[in-house]
């Protein structure tokens, strides 16, 4: 299959076995760059990626059975899945890092200090690095000043699982009441992915060096890799609106989902140095040869997509205005189709679980949805093999 056709990405295979069955905020240990980072001689992958190479292959879908893993979850916002402990969660509001063990119990494993929850801003996005004793959390969150990326070591494990001391990635990302991106996920590179949105200075999504409005890609220390497209730049791709989801599939190609302004949501296929058309174009415009056009396209009623996860060769795209979960297969034409509508209510994050199931967490709790009993809840969906 081509590149811009095949789509796959998990996490590592323990995750599986944990879905059978409030401390002080951490203070700043040093800075390892802002935003103008240093230029990395060699861009080094990481032995331990986070997500692993998933073998399952074909398009899947769901078969409709979930299973609650958690409930009671406030403003719930991304997912990330740390072996044989569990499952971590960022809360937005309360900037709480939660634990869901295998036992479905739940604890706050620590707090994100400087975390000034506004709008659409707060603890947003999670990635883990690493595994055993070497294992690190990276977070997004919006600050009074900027929005910005840190790293925890994990210590401990099991009950004793605990946050260390916060070391800075990158600071000075642009931040607003909305429009700030939040999705970080490292890649098959082994190299850290960072969504920003505009910010609300949406023709600034087009300057390069500006930081809103754009795919970041920097090493996990925060320096600029030597083979990114801009010299000296953390920037990846161009002229985004709010992505806040990014997947790979088995063969490298990367996935997006973007939120659209009043007429379409896309899901893209990422390139370096691409511009994506934003905010001259919103959604498939073939005229315009400056910029790469979406390979799936939403009305904003029915999508406002954030997370995104791919299971064999489907994208899975979680759908907060449009309460539902939407499956895109690239290597049928990028056709869609869609999933609990109505059933769940907003979805925020999803995430593949590398044994052919699928994590999803609901988004009723952030203000704009309408809180059911239980809500926010974790999910796993059982997904079957729709080939042949």
């Amino acid at each position: 299959m081509s590149v811009r056709r095949t789509a796959t990405a998990s996490i590592a295979t323990a995750v599986a076995m944990l879905l059978l069955a409030g401390c002080e905020a951490p203070r700043p240990e040093r800075t390892v760059t802002t935003a103008t980072p240093p230029v990395a001689a060699t861009p080094e992958p990481s032995p331990t990626p986070t997500e692993a190479v998933d073998p399952l292959v074909g398009p899947y879908s769901p078969t409709g059975d979930l299973t609650a893993l958690a409930s009671d979850l406030a403003a719930p916002w991304s997912i990330a899945p740390v072996g044989a402990d569990g499952i971590l969660i960022s809360e937005r509001d309360s900037a709480q890092i939660v634990l869901i063990d295998p036992a479905g119990q739940k604890r706050a494993i620590g707090g994100v200090g400087g975390v000034a929850a506004n709008g659409e801003g707060g603890l947003l996005g999670l990635a883990v690095q690493g595994d055993g004793t070497e294992r690190r959390l990276f977070a997004y969150f919006t600050t009074a000043d900027d929005n910005r990326v840190v790293s925890f070591p994990l210590t401990g494990t099991g009950a004793s699982l605990s946050l260390g001391p916060a070391t800075e990635v990158i600071t000075g990302l642009p931040k607003a009441s909305n429009h700030n991106g939040g999705r970080l996920a490292f890649g098959p590179d082994g190299l850290l992915y960072i969504t920003t949105g505009d910010a609300n200075q949406r023709d600034r999504a087009q300057d390069v060096g500006y930081l809103g409005g754009k795919i970041l890609r920097v090493d996990a220390a925060g320096s600029v890799p030597a083979d990114n497209p801009f010299a000296n730049s953390p920037v990846y791709s161009l002229g985004h609106r709010n992505p806040q989801g990014i997947a790979w599939g088995a063969d490298g190609t990367m996935f997006a989902a973007e939120f659209g302004q009043d007429t379409w949501d896309e899901m893209n296929i990422i390139e370096p140095g691409a511009n994506y058309g934003w905010p001259d174009v919103e959604g498939i415009d073939s005229a315009d040869a400056r910029f790469v056009a979406p390979i799936a396209q939403w009305a904003t009623d029915d999508a406002s997509p954030s997370g995104i996860a791919v299971v064999g060769d489907t994208v899975f795209m979680a759908g907060l205005g449009g309460e539902r979960l939407w499956t895109i297969d690239p290597t049928e034409g990028a056709e869609t189709r869609e999933y609990f509508a109505g059933r769940l209510g907003r979805i925020r994050d999803v995430y593949s679980a590398g044994d052919g199931s699928l994590l999803l967490i609901t988004n009723n709790t952030d203000g704009r949805g309408e809180p059911r009993s239980g809500d926010d809840t974790l999910y796993r969906v059982t997904l079957a093999s729709t080939s042949g």
